[in-house]
């Protein structure tokens, strides 16, 4: 490991702002960590923390953590946090398969997915954190009526999560799928992280799902033709429907 991220990974874990597998946590971040009763929003595989910090200084009436497993790479959002004196972000330091360890029920008021790792190959399909897997773990932490944003550059991804959220019954608010042609004057969907800067420059379209979970859907697998399960042949579903009735 190069030696500057081996000192940046030893200065997160001293952040007063961080934590790395807490124990005791788990249902007191608001009065243990925040020490306040404002409402918990998570941004999940949130990189260096772009949008969480950045909504953390446009609402500072709530309190927000960027959750993911690489500690050198969020120490960026946390050193950031501390130079602004932002009191209302964190950074939580785990594999978010484990996210139910560090949350108890209805403890979070919304989450954020922003450019997660598509896993296109359906061997690692509940890698995806918009599977059935994941989505039944958010269920249990979100309270009720609690908002999921997910935003990605990865069309496949994009079609799979929205298949899935309609086949389980769980209820979509907004979809886009090109948010800066149809809605630039956004300022919510529009934060500019170093990886959606990265995407547009490449010309692929930013595309967004705000969602609430049915926490008595069926979060079981659907059968593979419900839902596509491999990413690398993965199209809308109006056109394999076509397909199928020919």
């Amino acid at each position: 490991m190069p030696k500057k991220k081996l000192i940046h990974f030893a200065e997160f874990e001293s952040f007063p702002n961080t934590r790395t597998n807490p124990t005791g946590m788990k249902g007191h971040w608001g009065s243990h960590f925040f020490f306040n009763s404002q409402p918990i929003v998570l941004e999940l595989a949130c990189g260096r923390g772009e949008y969480c910090l950045a909504l953390a200084r446009r609402f500072p009436d709530k309190n927000f953590i960027g959750v993911d497993r690489k500690g050198a790479r969020m120490w960026a959002g946390a050193k950031t946090a501390l130079d602004e004196s932002l009191s209302n972000v964190g950074f939580l330091r785990i594999y978010i398969e484990t996210i139910e360890n560090y949350f108890c029920r209805h403890e979070v008021d919304e989450i954020w997915i922003t450019f997660p790792d598509p896993f296109p190959k359906q061997a690692k399909s509940q890698k995806r954190l918009t599977s059935s897997r994941f989505l039944k773990a958010y269920s249990r932490i979100l309270k009720p009526g609690g908002m999921v944003h997910f935003k990605t550059d990865d069309n496949n991804l994009y079609l799979y999560t929205r298949e899935l959220l309609q086949h389980q019954g769980h209820l979509l608010l907004f979809d886009t799928d090109d948010v800066y042609r149809h809605h630039p004057e956004d300022e919510f969907l529009t934060i500019p992280t170093t990886y959606e800067n990265r995407h547009r420059r490449a010309g692929k379209s930013i595309k967004y799902l705000r969602f609430r979970l049915n926490a008595a859907a069926a979060f079981a697998d659907p059968k593979p033709q419900c839902v596509v399960q491999d990413l690398t042949t993965a199209r809308p579903i109006q056109e394999r429907i076509h397909d199928e009735q020919n």
